[in-house]
């Protein structure tokens, strides 16, 4: 789960790392270009990127964080978190069940 995680987290700082790239790419390319509809915008990229850096660093920290939180749960808490994930399992099973015999039906 943790593996699982972590290559969720790098995907997402690879497309947050990509359009950053776009949009400074599209502000170089459009820094020879005059007029102030096109300033305004270039303003408001800049803005957008960091609001979008700012952002992106807390819901990472907060996911970090509520993370170690499970993590450190689960340790304190081992077979309560197992019998938690059986029910949870057993529960959607039932439900899927029922769910595929009413579609046969």
């Amino acid at each position: 789960m943790k593996n699982n995680m972590e290559k969720q987290t790098q995907a997402m700082r690879d497309d947050l790392n990509t359009l950053a790239e776009d949009a400074r790419a599209l502000m170089v390319a459009t820094a020879d270009v005059a007029g102030e509809k096109v300033s305004e915008a270039r303003k408001r990229l800049a803005a957008a990127l960091e609001s979008g850096k700012e952002v992106y660093g807390r819901v990472r920290d907060k996911a970090v964080e509520k993370a170690k939180a499970v993590d450190e749960t689960v340790h304190e808490h081992p077979y309560q978190a197992m019998g938690i994930a059986l029910g949870v399992g057993v529960l959607l099973g039932v439900l899927l069940a029922r769910r595929g015999s009413r579609n046969n039906d």
